[in-house]
């Protein structure tokens, strides 16, 4: 198909494993692209949660659908038929006013760099994976996700599908990423289900080097178990990390997703100062979500005993994930991200997750208080002495020298305004980041730039 083909419809029939039997070319095509084939688990996400709904129900469906397959942009309006008695039975699916266009533009780019960072706010577990799907590291915040923390750590290296129960989905594992995304699943240890992320790392999303595991629990943490109970009695007293913030993460991004919708126009035509509105809703929404971030990390690193997980981190590799990530808001303000730094050079004995968190505040500030226009160069070398560093420089107005003895205090402003003229932070981003380089026995420190502006370098063991 050309890239801007059009087609009346697709036609292709599913049976009770929700496999795809049968396939028109252009749905075939589709599936092959999103890692399926035919016969097989259809492996197309949008497709996919529609017949499982509809089998499930034995009810009709009709809904619009979007898949991006690699290359371009899929989208259509979907028509999904049981074909036996609910749950027993198979579907007919039809898409008509099948399109293929060009990936999306920037701003569809950004929206769903939102989207993952909505997704990264509410996650109360996450992890590293390798290209085969292998746990590298796995971090979890949910009281009831302890006992899969431990058993990640206990047997590292195992495929992550192996630790948990997947929904729907019977098939040996691993999966491609593909089918995998947006399934539901369940693990030990807790009584909710779990909504499941794979956002793939590297260049190629055809052939990741690999992937950003992220579990979104479907609703808030409930009453903490007995045994849970007694353990917080002799454990520091937290009202963020162990109380709230499981509670509010669902709901504050319920209204940030929404809050996008509406700003990006995808429920219909909107006049310009709602959609003002709506991204100053938004704006607000993910600005309180990073003070819950901030303020369970602050209960974390403040803990008697915390302690981080040591594996081997390639700093160029964490400075381009960094990078990436924050790309969409240097470009909304003109700002050029430079790294530098060869791959394998500067392999640090640190954390991936806690070395990535750090470089993401560093490097979020100094787009944030750079003027616009300017460049911020995040470098990773050798440091001498068994230690390597990586450096996060900007162009903007610097820090004086007794800025600097304070500004790694907790709750420490400086009374900064940003360069966009909006409030940047709880103050907490700073001192929770040089916690996590101590822990990892580094250091954070703050200097000039040279030609002016501010130069802070995580120094931490080399590997």
């Amino acid at each position: 198909m050309d890239r801007h083909d059009t087609l009346l419809g697709a036609h292709g029939l599913t049976d009770a494993r929700d496999w795809l039997l049968s396939a028109d070319e252009a749905l075939a095509d589709l599936q092959a692209r999103c890692g399926g084939r035919v016969p097989g688990p259809l492996a197309i996400p949008a497709l996919r949660e529609l017949v499982i709904r509809t089998r499930r129900m034995g009810l009709r469906l009709a809904r619009e659908f979007s898949a991006f397959d690699g290359e371009a942009m899929v989208t259509g309006f979907a028509r999904i038929h049981p074909v036996g008695e609910a749950g027993g039975g198979g579907c007919e699916v039809l898409v008509e006013n099948w399109q293929r266009s060009p990936q999306p533009d920037a701003a569809g780019r950004e929206f769903a760099e939102r989207l993952d960072a909505i997704d990264r706010a509410t996650a109360e577990v996450s992890a590293r994976l390798d290209a085969r799907q292998r746990v590298q590291v796995l971090s979890a915040l949910a009281p009831d996700a302890a006992s899969l923390q431990s058993a990640a750590m206990a047997r590292p290296g195992q495929v992550w599908s192996e630790l948990v129960e997947l929904q729907d989905i019977a098939h040996r594992q691993p999966l491609h990423w593909r089918l995998l995304d947006g399934a539901t699943c369940r693990f030990a240890g807790s009584q909710r289900h779990w909504r499941v992320r794979l956002i793939p790392l590297g260049a190629d999303a055809q052939a990741p080097s690999g992937f950003e595991l992220l579990l979104i629990a479907d609703e808030p943490l409930g009453d903490i178990p007995a045994e849970a109970e007694a353990r917080e009695e002799t454990a520091p007293v937290r009202l963020i990390g162990s109380a709230l913030a499981p509670v509010l993460r669902q709901p504050v991004a319920r209204i940030i997703a929404n809050a996008e919708t509406i700003r990006a126009r995808l429920a219909g035509p909107l006049r310009e100062e709602y959609s003002e509105y709506a991204a100053t809703i938004a704006g607000a929404g993910q600005h309180l979500a990073a003070m819950l971030d901030d303020l369970a990390d602050l209960e974390v690193v403040e803990t008697p005993g915390f302690a981080t997980v040591r594996e081997a981190v390639d700093l160029a590799d964490a400075a381009h994930r960094a990078a990436g990530i924050l790309g969409v808001r240097a470009r909304g303000r003109d700002i050029r991200l430079q790294v530098e730094g060869e791959r394998g050079a500067a392999i640090a004995m640190a954390e991936f997750r806690r070395v990535l968190q750090i470089l993401i505040n560093l490097v979020g500030n100094a787009i944030a208080y750079s003027p616009e226009g300017t460049m911020v160069t995040i470098t990773a070398a050798p440091a001498g002495e068994g230690r390597v560093s990586v450096r996060v420089a900007d162009e903007g107005p610097g820090i004086s020298r007794e800025q600097a003895e304070r500004i790694f205090d907790k709750f420490e402003r400086l009374g900064r305004d940003s360069a966009n003229g909006k409030d940047n932070g709880s103050g907490l981003g700073l001192y929770i980041s040089r916690k996590l380089a101590l822990a990892m026995e580094g250091s954070l420190t703050v200097g000039a730039a040279e030609g002016g502006g501010a130069l802070f370098r995580l120094e931490l063991p080399a590997a």
